[in-house]
């Protein structure tokens, strides 16, 4: 099981405390592989991109309007996080949803 996400971001640190057994993949030190962000974004095409980070705060109005795909190889830090690989399947957040398909109380 992979965690893709920020190591300061809180969310992905309560993940990563509840999947002990999960890898953690810093996403601006070491980037998501190009084939997960495509399977993510054509799994969850409305939830992908953060438009809520600081990252996409300081991005000009012409740059938010480009494809998302190309924003989060250029800025992985947009990414909804955390992006949870096991197998060959992909959660992202974590939402009690998420929690229970990972068997997480």
């Amino acid at each position: 099981m992979k965690l893709y996400g920020l190591k300061t971001c809180d969310t992905c640190r309560k993940a990563l405390k509840s999947l002990p057994d999960a890898v953690f993949v810093d996403v601006r030190k070491e980037g998501v592989p190009e084939v997960v962000i495509e399977r993510a974004y054509a799994q969850f095409p409305d939830k992908f991109l953060n438009t809520r980070s600081t990252t996409w705060r300081s991005l000009s109005e012409d740059e938010q309007a480009r494809p998302p795909l190309e924003l989060v190889k250029e800025h992985p830090s947009l990414m909804k996080r955390p992006l949870i690989e096991t197998g060959d399947q992909l959660y992202l957040g974590w939402t009690a949803d998420v929690k229970s398909a990972l068997g997480v109380a």
